[in-house]
């Protein structure tokens, strides 16, 4: 496809930038800064929009670094720019956010960043590619169908990348094939341990003992391949123990393989600070995974739909005295309450309107609102400020390099 000439105005919520094409139609493009002008080569072309991928940078940005991977539009599309930039940008995207759904936020939003840009991720996910000469390490490349031959990524543990080539390596010795893998997870705790999930299209795939020496341990299991996603359709075979023990302010949390957990601990730390600051006598924490946010912060109650975090949190939470509820947030809602604090740190798709209509009809006397996705955060914000002061909205860089942006807003009913 021909490129076409764009100069960059902005940044916008998902990272790419957005400038104007020559017909007149707005264009979301990445490997793009601010004031950068570029060839673009499309990737999709709509009748009201397009989107594409900067090839060649004509008048670069001041703020602009190369790139440490071949493969960062796949992982970390903002390893292009300077950190202390990056941050900027993200709180200027976080103003923004808040400002078009008319949320009456302080007069400032800051954005806390920890030290590490580089190496955080406890957790990565990697396809498979497979020539001539094997099996690979792979990704996708942003924006199209096709896979690239990767070594590993600047933004994960070093660990995860030596355990995934060690799973390849195995792998390869036992000739297995790529049109039998899907994907292999990999996590890793501060005190050194891996663990690996390794996700298989193959029913009859063989017991390969060997993994048992990649990692802690390693679960391969089947997965539907009907579905894109790498999906636990049935266990094929554990070799050694898939759970991990991190401690988050000094407070020992087990999850394992599957289990939502933070990917980096430095920052979640920060964010933990200010919400245990916020607590003043009881709380309950909805959406609360294995507890990583209830535990540490002395939450009295812990509301969560998937079975396999329930089960992990009632570990955590060992003799302790509290509670753990196992049932969504929608069908939970009699565990809001007016005297307790009320946490919240729900999926991307932020809360469902039955828990906004409960909060607003008890009130709790204090929201803390932590979101991976400031855009459903802004919009629950806008209908629960009718009768909640915002106290304040801060940014944290959980992801570094990255476009994504972790927000938490402290609420107080009028």
């Amino acid at each position: 496809m021909e490129l076409q000439k764009v100069t960059i105005e902005k940044l916008v919520h998902g990272g790419q930038g957005i400038g104007t094409l020559a017909d007149g139609r707005r264009v979301f493009v990445w490997n793009a800064l601010p004031g950068e002008t570029m060839s673009v080569r499309l990737t999709k072309s709509k009748r009201g929009h397009a989107e594409g991928i900067a090839e060649e940078i004509v008048i670069p940005s001041e703020f602009r670094l190369p790139p440490k991977d071949d493969a960062y539009l796949s992982t970390s599309p903002w390893q292009i720019m300077d950190f202390d930039k990056e941050n900027e940008y993200k709180r200027e995207i976080l103003v923004e956010t808040m400002q078009r759904e008319h949320v009456d936020f302080p007069s400032e939003i800051t954005m806390q960043a920890g030290e590490k840009q580089w190496h955080y991720r406890n957790k990565m996910e990697y396809s498979f590619w497979a020539d001539d000469d094997g099996l690979h390490l792979a990704l996708f490349n942003r924006g199209s169908h096709r896979k690239q031959i990767i070594n590993g990524s600047s933004i994960a543990m070093p660990l995860i990348d030596e355990t995934a080539a060690k799973i390849v390596e195995i792998l390869n010795q036992n000739d297995i094939r790529g049109s039998q893998l899907k994907t292999v997870v990999v996590r890793a705790n501060q005190n050194g341990d891996a663990v690996v999930a390794l996700f298989v299209k193959d029913e009859s795939f063989p017991d390969l003992p060997e993994l048992a020496g990649a990692a802690k341990g390693v679960a391969v299991y089947y997965s539907n391949p009907k579905s894109p996603a790498s999906v636990l359709t049935r266990e094929l075979y554990l070799y050694g123990d898939v759970r991990l023990t991190d401690a988050i302010k000094g407070v020992p949390i087990t999850y394992d393989v599957n289990s939502f957990f933070q990917v980096n601990l430095e920052i979640f730390s920060k964010a933990l600070d200010r919400i245990a600051g916020e607590i003043d006598g009881s709380s309950a924490d909805m959406y609360s995974g294995v507890g990583t946010i209830g535990i540490p912060v002395g939450a009295n109650r812990l509301i969560e739909i998937d079975e396999h975090n329930v089960a992990m949190a009632k570990q955590n939470v060992g003799e302790g005295k509290t509670e753990i509820v196992h049932a969504s947030a929608e069908t939970a809602l009699d565990h809001i309450t007016a005297d307790e604090t009320l946490i919240l740190d729900p999926p991307r798709a932020g809360l469902h309107q039955k828990v906004t209509d409960r909060i607003l009809e008890v009130l709790p006397a204090k929201v803390i609102y932590l979101s991976c996705n400031p855009i459903t955060q802004a919009r629950d914000l806008a209908l629960l400020q009718e009768k909640y002061t915002i106290k304040s909205i801060e940014g944290f860089n959980f992801f570094p390099r990255t476009p994504h942006i972790e927000s938490l807003a402290i609420l107080e009913v009028k």
